[in-house]
């Protein structure tokens, strides 16, 4: 009875499959399943290959969306870091030294840019509160370009920087070496209660740079359009169009519509050259669609005192522009000097020397850089190291000869590098560099000295806190040496760009130990590309390009 139970018991405990018998398959179910298999294969294999141009489209669509949304998802990424700026930044030290910058140009906005602000506490004061891009500016003036495009708030750099920056609004009036302090006023028309003041400084970068020269001709200020600022291309923006409806205004004599439609550029330089190339753009692209009648009188004539204009490019670019112009019927007036500006016709002494008035409707004046007045009342404080009138004298460190821990940069000194856009950017990222290696400087000589005190401070044993006392005293005597050597200013050119108009532009580079000259429509690409990379921020460089898209497909 026990035994049953327990046989009863293992059977129950067994898994019921294995308790069921096993059913086989029989010959005809294998065959019908081997069957299917094999109708299945031959059915995949019957089925037609797509093409290969098929193929190539779809993995060139793939790739192409995969290009598309990694491409935007970036574009977004450092957009929104640009514009999203450090919530917090470290506050003012008054135990670090105080470096006022006076400007907010090419030469400031580098150093401020490349600066470490945690050694220092940073004021920059500047008329305006922005950085403005100025080899695009002849863009701006013919309606390329939008203003907008080519500037950059200063508060955008500032508020990137490790610890906040001081940003005043202001002219700076006066500078006195002697105390160390800067007087500055706010000039805009709506001023609070307090409107000026005193700063005093540690370290003065003075980075003001130039203003239009005029060389004392009568009526250039009063009668003649300036092309350095952003107000100046606005207005001679303006100036175009004012001249071009005055001429479609009935009952015009032809005499006047010639002479509201001669446009005069005095200046042979890029500037002068570039804007001459944009006014002919316009007259191709634009005014010939929207006045006809007028296209063909619009006159632009160039003027220039030298035997050749750009006189720092080679012989064979020089040679090339005037050709280009003489094709695009722009007239270059070499060897001719201004010497008066009326209402309406401007006196020149021609290359024979004879003086003759040509009646234009606008004149421009792109002639050379002077000096501001904030700049002559520095060198009157120090005559006896001021003495060139072209500008403030700098050392090899772009030290002021005669002031202490003052520094110039920029178009306002006068060195043996042409002022330009440039030089004023390699000044700056070097001054950067040279504040940053004197704070540690500082700061190595301020270790070492509290080491050599410790070390004085110690019992004479044990022997352990001596010998490591010595080799830290050691190390920081090899990061000071390391420190100290301050290398001189050393100016590295890249060559020179210009547009010259009809899709073309100039170049000249630097090549092994000699020059590369190119010039056409390539070098135009060439041209706008190396512009778009030098453009401050993304901001920039996708607004000037789709300014570009806007003109080449809406016209100006």
């Amino acid at each position: 009875m026990l035994a049953a139970r327990r046989t009863l018991n293992t059977i129950a405990r067994r898994p019921i499959s294995r308790s069921l018998p096993a059913h086989p398959i029989s010959p005809s179910s294998r065959l019908f399943t081997t069957s299917r298999r094999s109708l299945a294969i031959e059915t995949q294999d019957s089925l037609p290959k797509p093409p290969k141009w098929r193929r190539a489209l779809t993995t060139f669509g793939r790739v192409t969306l995969i290009t598309v949304l990694g491409t935007t998802a970036t574009f977004m990424y450092f957009a929104a870091k640009e514009t999203h700026p450090p919530a917090w930044q470290l506050p003012f030290d008054k135990d670090k030294k105080t470096v006022v910058i006076l400007g907010s140009g090419w030469a400031a906005t580098s150093m401020l840019k490349n600066m470490d602000t945690e050694d220092y506490n940073v004021i920059l004061v500047s008329p305006r509160n922005y950085f403005l891009f100025t080899p695009l500016l002849p863009s701006v003036a013919v309606g390329t370009l939008e203003a907008r495009s080519i500037i950059q708030s200063t508060r955008y750099v500032a508020r990137h920087k490790a610890r906040r920056v001081s940003i005043y609004e202001a002219e700076a009036l006066k500078v006195d070496p002697h105390a160390k302090q800067v007087t500055i006023a706010d000039l805009s028309d709506i001023k609070g209660d307090v409107n000026n003041m005193t700063i005093p400084y540690d370290v003065l970068v003075y980075a003001v740079g130039a203003e239009t020269q005029t060389f004392g001709i009568p009526g250039v200020k009063e009668h003649s359009c300036f092309l350095k600022e952003l107000p100046d291309a606005e207005r001679l923006r303006e100036r175009v169009m004012d001249c071009i409806e005055s001429a479609a205004f009935p009952d015009q004599s032809e005499q006047e519509v010639d002479r509201l439609m001669h446009m005069i550029v005095v200046g042979g330089g890029p500037t002068g050259v570039e804007f001459s190339g944009e006014l002919h753009d316009f007259i191709k692209d634009d005014l010939r669609s929207w006045y006809p009648e007028l296209a063909d009188k619009l006159k632009i004539t160039l003027v220039e005192a030298l035997p050749n204009v750009l006189p720092m490019f080679s012989r064979e670019l020089i040679q090339y522009t005037e050709s280009t112009f003489k094709e695009q019927n722009i007239e270059v007036l070499t060897k001719t000097m201004v010497k008066e500006v009326k209402d309406k016709v401007v006196v020149v002494k021609n290359d024979r020397g004879e003086i003759e008035e040509l009646p234009y409707g606008l004149l421009v004046w792109a002639a050379g850089n002077v000096s501001r007045g904030i700049t002559r009342d520095l060198m009157a404080q120090l005559p006896q190291h001021q003495t060139n009138r072209r500008g403030l004298v700098v050392d090899d460190y772009l030290r002021l000869l005669g002031a202490n821990d003052v520094y110039a940069i920029g178009d306002c000194t006068a060195t043996s590098y042409a002022p330009t856009a440039q030089v004023a950017t390699q000044q700056g990222r070097y001054l950067a560099r040279l504040l940053g290696q004197i704070a540690k400087k500082e700061a190595l000589e301020k270790q070492l000295a509290e080491l050599r005190g410790e070390r004085d401070g110690l019992p004479e044993g044990p022997e352990g806190k001596v010998k490591n006392n010595a080799q830290e005293i050691e190390s920081v005597v090899k990061q000071l040496n390391k420190a100290s050597k301050i290398r001189p200013f050393h100016y590295s050119h890249q060559g020179s760009l210009a547009y010259i108009g009809s899709d073309k532009a100039i170049a000249d580079l630097p090549f092994f130990n000699g020059n590369f000259a190119s010039g056409g429509v390539a070098t135009f690409l060439f041209w706008r590309s190396a512009y778009v990379s030098s453009l401050f921020s993304l901001r920039n460089r996708t607004l000037v390009m789709s300014d570009w898209l806007k003109v080449k497909v809406f016209g100006r």
